[in-house]
């Protein structure tokens, strides 16, 4: 079994956080171990309609923000990385300065010293240059700065499409399977083995 944290902080974007832990549930060999931050509760509410009971419904442990007595708050807990969707700047800035002010920013610094996978959906736009020094901080202590971009060349119909693209990556750089979204296989009827 294997134990993935999934964080939820305040920025815009809920909805990657819950799809994550929704195509996690169905994985027979993870377990998820989630923390949703205050602001990211209040973001929550207002962009999926979900309480905090319901999400975290969807993962096998919850953790109050505050609760750094949680397993997860030490890395003699073994887990397989960390994910942060939506990761605001503010959590960014703590993650980058090691400020472990909350469970959220000491599980995400857990694995950074712990040299496990850390993945940020960083969801900010434009960005400051603090921001970009506070994403290069995590890049250079190993972490994954993971923008959710979309990409158009598949051809997406739904938000649901371009939320499980992102979704799909995330588990990508987890080394975790799925069957999200569609794969780039090269234009279609040109070009197949050309150099």
């Amino acid at each position: 079994m294997r134990a993935l944290v999934v964080g939820i902080s305040g920025a815009s974007g809920a909805v990657y956080g819950v799809r994550l832990l929704q195509v996690l549930r169905d994985l027979p060999d993870v377990e998820t171990h989630l923390v949703l931050s205050r602001p990211g509760e209040t973001t929550l509410a207002l962009e999926t309609g979900l309480t905090r009971a319901q999400v975290e419904a969807l993962a096998d442990h919850a953790y109050a923000p505050e609760d750094l007595a949680a397993p997860i708050a030490s890395g003699s807990f073994p887990t397989h990385g960390m994910v942060i969707a939506p990761c605001s700047a503010r959590t960014l800035a703590a993650v980058a300065h090691s400020a472990a002010d909350n469970l959220l920013t000491r599980a995400a610094d857990v694995a950074l010293k712990e040299r496990r996978p850390l993945v940020l959906l960083f969801r900010e736009a434009p960005l400051t240059l603090a921001h970009i020094r506070n994403m290069e901080a995590v890049t250079l202590m190993g972490g994954i700065v993971l923008p959710p971009v979309p990409a158009f060349y598949t051809r997406p119909r739904t938000v649901e499409d371009l939320v499980d693209a992102t979704v799909g990556r995330v588990l990508d750089l987890l080394g975790l399977p799925h069957a999200l979204g569609s794969r780039w296989q090269g234009p279609a009827g040109g070009g197949e083995g050309r150099t």
